[in-house]
């Protein structure tokens, strides 16, 4: 279901509920960008949320920091997940959405390889777009876009 929400009401619940099951040598912070609004359906806004920042929890190094933030872009709102971890060779930027698919790098293979899957799709049907910018040992910023409100 698609309704007007708050991602930044939204932001900060998903940053609150994964802050107490992080470790504390990684730190969770939101960049605060005012109300942006999106129209989407919530509870699945929330879901994607939490898998991005629990993502970028596991694969931040010790003292790492994970940043979300959300800005307005041209009929849309975007928001993204950004953490100081190892990076994403570029050859696998599509990949990481596939079912199944499970990163190379690192020696830090966990899970079933579903959670970015089911992101990309619970994103495409809110009528958004899912996407990462990344590089080997420069982090990595994971983003979705939805319709704005």
């Amino acid at each position: 279901e698609r309704e007007p929400v708050d991602l930044g009401d939204l932001v900060r619940r998903a940053v609150e509920t994964m802050r107490e099951q992080a470790p504390e040598s990684v730190t969770l912070k939101t960049a605060p960008n005012g109300s942006v609004t999106a129209v989407g359906d919530p509870d699945r806004i929330e879901q994607v949320l939490v898998n991005l920042i629990d993502n970028a929890v596991k694969y931040s190094p010790e003292g790492g920091e994970v940043t979300v933030s959300t800005a307005r872009a041209e009929g849309c709102v975007r928001v993204e997940v950004a953490d100081e971890g190892l990076g994403i060779p570029a050859a696998e930027h599509d990949s990481v959405f596939e079912k199944f698919y499970r990163g190379s790098e690192g020696g830090v293979v966990t899970g079933t390889g579903l959670g970015l899957y089911i992101c990309r799709e619970l994103v495409r049907r809110m009528g958004g777009t899912i996407g990462v910018r990344s590089r080997l040992g420069g982090g990595s910023t994971f983003y979705f876009e939805l319709p704005g409100d």
